[in-house]
């Protein structure tokens, strides 16, 4: 894993990505529980520590670009490799296309960590999963803090999709972001 400098005083602090392992399943229940955190997603929190290690085995590790989000600093608290988070970068049908996703823990919000991430993940995935020209992310109109981590991150967003999903028992508008393997990474 690579090695990063501590964070200074209102910086961002280092963030790396690292596959999971099923030892992760602790800290991912800490966030993936959190129903603030999963607000905005299609599924519920998780109500149990089996649930996520089911969760852990049989969709994250499979998955072809699935990564915990950790955080590098020194004194985080937290440990050099301990997961706060989690981005995938999903392959769709169409071989040049993958969807992106990211959750964060709420302690971490509104510190950089998120957009990092993306950066990270994006930077990354154009890279490991062939044939990639296009990730996109689609957020819920109302989700102004990950519309904002698209756009730092270099996302452009294209339309507002009417009546897109579901989520929470509710149909939603949501809004799709994309880059695509051209575009200048924002720095």
């Amino acid at each position: 894993m690579e090695q990063e400098a501590p964070a200074q005083p209102g910086s961002v602090p280092a963030v790396t990505l690292r596959r999971f392992e099923l030892a992760d399943v602790d800290a991912m229940m800490e966030w993936a529980s959190d129903p603030e955190v999963t607000a905005f997603m299609t599924w519920d929190a998780y109500t149990s520590r089996e649930a996520v290690l089911a969760f852990l085995r049989d969709a994250v590790l499979p998955h072809p670009w699935f990564r915990a989000v950790c955080l590098g600093g020194v004194g985080d608290g937290h440990g050099p490799h301990r997961p706060v988070g989690a981005v995938s970068v999903t392959p769709t049908d169409d071989a040049c296309r993958a969807e992106l996703c990211v959750l964060l823990a709420r302690a971490h919000w509104g510190k950089g960590v998120a957009t990092a991430a993306v950066k990270r993940a994006v930077a990354a995935a154009f890279g490991d999963l062939l044939g990639v020209e296009r990730v996109e992310a689609v957020v819920d109109v109302d989700h102004a803090a990950a519309r904002r981590v698209l756009e730092k991150a270099g996302f452009q967003r294209e339309a507002v999709l009417r009546s897109y999903c579901v989520v929470k028992g509710r149909v939603r508008d949501m809004v799709v972001y994309s880059v695509i393997s051209t575009d200048p990474l924002v720095e």
